[in-house]
Protein backbone atom coordinates (compact mmCIF):
# COMPACT_ATOMS: atom_id res chain seq x y z
CA UNK A 1 0.00 0.00 0.00
CA UNK A 2 2.88 2.42 0.68
CA UNK A 3 4.15 2.06 -2.71
CA UNK A 4 0.74 3.82 -4.23
CA UNK A 5 0.65 6.28 -1.53
CA UNK A 6 4.16 7.16 -3.00
CA UNK A 7 3.60 6.07 -6.62
CA UNK A 8 0.12 8.32 -7.42
CA UNK A 9 1.59 11.32 -6.61
CA UNK A 10 4.18 10.95 -8.33
CA UNK A 11 2.87 9.57 -11.21
CA UNK A 12 0.34 12.47 -11.51
CA UNK A 13 2.95 14.59 -10.83
CA UNK A 14 4.94 13.37 -14.18
CA UNK A 15 1.47 13.39 -16.32
CA UNK A 16 1.67 17.05 -16.36
CA UNK A 17 5.25 16.92 -18.22
CA UNK A 18 4.18 14.11 -20.27
CA UNK A 19 1.26 15.85 -21.31
CA UNK A 20 2.44 19.22 -21.49
CA UNK A 21 5.23 17.93 -23.78
CA UNK A 22 2.87 15.67 -25.82
CA UNK A 23 0.48 19.01 -26.51
CA UNK A 24 3.10 21.17 -26.83
CA UNK A 25 4.94 19.31 -29.33
CA UNK A 26 1.87 18.73 -31.38
CA UNK A 27 0.83 22.37 -31.15
CA UNK A 28 3.68 23.62 -32.65
CA UNK A 29 5.03 20.44 -34.77
CA UNK A 30 1.77 20.52 -37.21
CA UNK A 31 1.37 23.71 -38.40
CA UNK A 32 5.31 23.90 -39.17
CA UNK A 33 5.49 20.72 -40.37
CA UNK A 34 3.07 22.26 -43.32
CA UNK A 35 5.31 24.64 -43.72
CA UNK A 36 8.29 22.37 -44.16
CA UNK A 37 6.55 20.04 -46.38
CA UNK A 38 5.71 23.09 -48.80
CA UNK A 39 8.99 23.99 -48.60
CA UNK A 40 10.67 20.71 -49.83
CA UNK A 41 8.49 20.68 -52.76
CA UNK A 42 9.29 24.58 -53.81
CA UNK A 43 10.65 24.75 -57.64
CA UNK A 44 13.80 26.69 -55.46
CA UNK A 45 16.04 24.37 -55.59
CA UNK A 46 18.07 25.88 -52.98
CA UNK A 47 15.18 25.85 -50.58
CA UNK A 48 13.88 22.18 -51.30
CA UNK A 49 17.69 21.43 -50.52
CA UNK A 50 17.90 23.05 -46.93
CA UNK A 51 15.28 21.57 -46.50
CA UNK A 52 16.09 18.27 -46.87
CA UNK A 53 18.95 18.11 -45.42
CA UNK A 54 17.05 18.66 -42.38
CA UNK A 55 14.55 16.72 -42.36
CA UNK A 56 17.21 13.96 -43.30
CA UNK A 57 19.19 14.86 -40.06
CA UNK A 58 16.02 15.02 -38.08
CA UNK A 59 15.22 11.33 -39.49
CA UNK A 60 18.65 10.47 -39.47
CA UNK A 61 19.71 10.53 -35.70
CA UNK A 62 17.51 9.62 -32.81
CA UNK A 63 15.88 11.85 -30.71
CA UNK A 64 17.39 10.70 -27.62
CA UNK A 65 20.94 12.32 -29.61
CA UNK A 66 19.34 15.00 -30.21
CA UNK A 67 17.78 15.71 -26.77
CA UNK A 68 21.54 16.03 -25.34
CA UNK A 69 22.97 17.60 -28.52
CA UNK A 70 20.62 20.43 -27.71
CA UNK A 71 20.55 20.71 -24.21
CA UNK A 72 24.51 19.97 -23.60
CA UNK A 73 25.50 20.82 -27.01
CA UNK A 74 25.15 24.32 -27.03
CA UNK A 75 28.01 24.73 -23.82
CA UNK A 76 30.30 23.71 -26.00
CA UNK A 77 29.85 25.60 -28.81
CA UNK A 78 31.99 29.19 -29.01
CA UNK A 79 30.28 32.49 -29.53
CA UNK A 80 26.92 31.74 -29.06
CA UNK A 81 26.70 32.67 -25.56
CA UNK A 82 23.85 30.63 -23.49
CA UNK A 83 22.26 27.66 -23.31
CA UNK A 84 18.98 26.14 -23.49
CA UNK A 85 17.23 25.55 -20.17
CA UNK A 86 15.83 21.72 -19.84
CA UNK A 87 12.45 22.62 -20.40
CA UNK A 88 13.65 24.57 -23.62
CA UNK A 89 15.65 21.99 -24.78
CA UNK A 90 13.00 19.35 -24.89
CA UNK A 91 10.39 21.41 -26.42
CA UNK A 92 12.78 22.38 -29.07
CA UNK A 93 14.32 18.81 -29.41
CA UNK A 94 10.67 17.15 -30.03
CA UNK A 95 9.31 19.92 -32.37
CA UNK A 96 12.33 19.94 -34.48
CA UNK A 97 12.25 15.83 -34.41
CA UNK A 98 8.50 15.51 -35.23
CA UNK A 99 8.28 18.38 -37.96
CA UNK A 100 10.79 16.71 -39.89
CA UNK A 101 8.75 13.57 -39.93
CA UNK A 102 5.00 14.68 -40.18
CA UNK A 103 6.82 17.23 -42.84
CA UNK A 104 7.40 13.97 -45.16
CA UNK A 105 3.66 12.20 -44.53
CA UNK A 106 2.20 15.70 -45.43
CA UNK A 107 4.38 16.29 -48.35
CA UNK A 108 3.48 12.57 -49.49
CA UNK A 109 -0.05 13.44 -48.89
CA UNK A 110 0.45 16.72 -51.04
CA UNK A 111 2.01 14.55 -53.43
CA UNK A 112 -1.25 12.33 -53.89
CA UNK A 113 -3.24 14.97 -54.99
CA UNK A 114 -4.33 14.95 -58.74
CA UNK A 115 -3.11 17.76 -60.47
CA UNK A 116 -6.52 18.21 -62.36
CA UNK A 117 -7.43 19.56 -58.77
CA UNK A 118 -4.72 22.21 -59.16
CA UNK A 119 -5.69 23.43 -62.42
CA UNK A 120 -10.05 23.72 -61.82
CA UNK A 121 -8.96 25.67 -59.24
CA UNK A 122 -6.47 28.02 -61.42
CA UNK A 123 -9.52 28.30 -64.22
CA UNK A 124 -12.07 29.24 -62.06
CA UNK A 125 -9.48 31.91 -60.54
CA UNK A 126 -9.35 31.09 -56.91
CA UNK A 127 -5.37 32.27 -55.14
CA UNK A 128 -2.99 29.83 -54.22
CA UNK A 129 -3.94 30.55 -50.78
CA UNK A 130 -7.37 29.60 -50.74
CA UNK A 131 -6.60 26.41 -53.33
CA UNK A 132 -4.39 24.89 -50.63
CA UNK A 133 -6.08 25.77 -47.11
CA UNK A 134 -9.76 25.20 -48.75
CA UNK A 135 -9.47 22.84 -51.28
CA UNK A 136 -5.97 20.70 -51.13
CA UNK A 137 -5.28 20.51 -47.32
CA UNK A 138 -8.72 18.93 -46.25
CA UNK A 139 -8.18 16.06 -48.55
CA UNK A 140 -4.54 15.95 -47.39
CA UNK A 141 -5.41 15.52 -44.02
CA UNK A 142 -7.87 12.62 -44.50
CA UNK A 143 -5.59 10.95 -46.57
CA UNK A 144 -2.61 11.26 -44.08
CA UNK A 145 -4.61 10.72 -40.74
CA UNK A 146 -3.65 7.02 -40.60
CA UNK A 147 -0.04 7.93 -40.63
CA UNK A 148 -0.36 10.99 -38.27
CA UNK A 149 -2.43 8.79 -35.65
CA UNK A 150 0.78 6.40 -35.45
CA UNK A 151 2.96 9.14 -35.28
CA UNK A 152 0.95 10.76 -32.33
CA UNK A 153 0.82 7.45 -30.39
CA UNK A 154 4.52 7.05 -31.24
CA UNK A 155 4.86 10.51 -29.45
CA UNK A 156 3.26 9.54 -26.21
CA UNK A 157 5.73 6.87 -25.61
CA UNK A 158 8.82 9.29 -26.43
CA UNK A 159 7.98 11.32 -23.88
CA UNK A 160 10.12 8.81 -21.81
CA UNK A 161 12.90 10.38 -23.31
CA UNK A 162 12.76 13.48 -21.05
CA UNK A 163 13.93 11.42 -18.21
CA UNK A 164 17.84 12.03 -19.80
CA UNK A 165 17.57 15.32 -18.67
CA UNK A 166 16.22 14.63 -15.81
CA UNK A 167 12.73 15.96 -15.43
CA UNK A 168 10.38 13.87 -13.51
CA UNK A 169 7.38 12.27 -16.44
CA UNK A 170 5.52 9.15 -15.79
CA UNK A 171 8.50 6.94 -16.43
CA UNK A 172 10.75 8.44 -14.15
CA UNK A 173 8.66 8.58 -11.05
CA UNK A 174 7.93 4.81 -11.80
CA UNK A 175 11.52 3.95 -11.75
CA UNK A 176 12.54 6.57 -8.43
CA UNK A 177 9.25 4.49 -6.79
CA UNK A 178 10.42 0.97 -8.10
CA UNK A 179 14.31 1.79 -6.50
CA UNK A 180 12.60 2.77 -3.18
CA UNK A 181 10.78 -0.13 -2.62
CA UNK A 182 12.56 -2.85 -4.94
CA UNK A 183 9.42 -3.56 -6.61
CA UNK A 184 8.01 -3.98 -11.01
CA UNK A 185 4.73 -2.72 -9.46
CA UNK A 186 5.28 0.56 -10.71
CA UNK A 187 6.75 0.05 -14.25
CA UNK A 188 3.66 -2.28 -14.50
CA UNK A 189 1.13 0.72 -12.97
CA UNK A 190 3.10 3.13 -15.46
CA UNK A 191 2.40 0.71 -18.30
CA UNK A 192 -1.48 0.60 -17.98
CA UNK A 193 -1.26 4.42 -17.44
CA UNK A 194 0.02 4.33 -20.99
CA UNK A 195 -2.02 2.40 -22.51
CA UNK A 196 -5.09 4.53 -21.04
CA UNK A 197 -3.97 7.42 -22.59
CA UNK A 198 -2.98 5.52 -25.81
CA UNK A 199 -6.49 4.00 -25.89
CA UNK A 200 -7.79 7.90 -25.26
CA UNK A 201 -6.18 9.30 -28.16
CA UNK A 202 -6.79 6.49 -30.54
CA UNK A 203 -10.66 7.24 -30.03
CA UNK A 204 -10.12 10.75 -30.18
CA UNK A 205 -7.82 10.02 -33.32
CA UNK A 206 -10.94 7.62 -35.17
CA UNK A 207 -13.37 10.55 -34.63
CA UNK A 208 -11.46 13.24 -35.93
CA UNK A 209 -11.16 11.17 -39.24
CA UNK A 210 -14.76 10.58 -39.38
CA UNK A 211 -15.53 13.62 -39.80
CA UNK A 212 -13.79 13.66 -43.36
CA UNK A 213 -15.37 10.97 -44.11
CA UNK A 214 -17.18 13.16 -46.40
CA UNK A 215 -14.52 12.98 -48.82
CA UNK A 216 -14.37 9.40 -49.91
Amino acid sequence: MNVFNMLIPMTIEGLRITIGVFLATLVISIPLSIIVAKLRMSKNKIIAKITGIYIYIMRGTPLLLQLMFIFFGFHYIPLIGFAFGRYQAIIIAFVLNYTAYLAEIFRGGIGSIDIGQFEACQVLSLSKRFTFMKVILPQVVKNVMPSIGNEVITLVKDTSLVYILGVADILKAAKSVSNTYSTFIPYIFVGIVYLLITAILTKLLDNFESKFSYYR
